[in-house]
């Protein structure tokens, strides 16, 4: 597997955006005021991991499975928080505000690379891993909307 200097840069940066995403949600699990939030963070924190390693792979020249990226994330519906306290509330909307940011982003390095890269197969791998960011934010987003903290 032959990957463009381009491919290579794209892919580099990525590795970074995913490792940052892991430094965030372990961060982010450990700082979360309720246990569903923390319980969201590290069910990312996971997925991410498993997004590195692939990512990691192809600049090693490995070619994974395709749809590889995909970690089976489930970004259902969230429980309603009880008894969330005001200050409690306002520190787990800052961690979700920022961690969905983060996935708006990190998706849309996905989506530049999966329009430069050559190969087919790896097309599918990247767009794979974006459609899994994509549901990473689809969980923060129902867990702030479910507790009042998206306007």
């Amino acid at each position: 597997m032959n990957l463009t200097a381009k491919e290579k840069s794209l892919l580099e940066d990525i590795k970074t955006n995913e490792q940052l995403c892991i430094d965030k949600y372990t961060r982010y699990s450990e700082k979360a005021s309720k246990q569903q939030l923390k319980d969201i963070f590290n069910e990312i924190k996971q997925a991410e991991i498993s997004h590195l390693n692939t990512v990691t792979e192809i600049l090693n020249g490995v070619e994974p499975n395709v749809g590889g990226g995909s970690s089976g994330f489930n970004a259902s519906a969230v429980e309603k928080e009880a008894d969330y306290s005001e200050q409690d509330k306002e520190n787990d909307k800052y961690l979700c505000q920022d961690a969905l940011s983060t996935e708006k982003y990190v998706s849309g390095a996905y989506d530049t690379s999966i329009f430069e890269f050559a190969q087919a197969p790896l097309r599918n791998v990247l767009n794979g891993i974006q459609k899994a960011e994509q549901q990473h934010g689809e969980k923060i987003y129902n867990y702030m909307a479910a507790n009042g903290m998206y306007n």
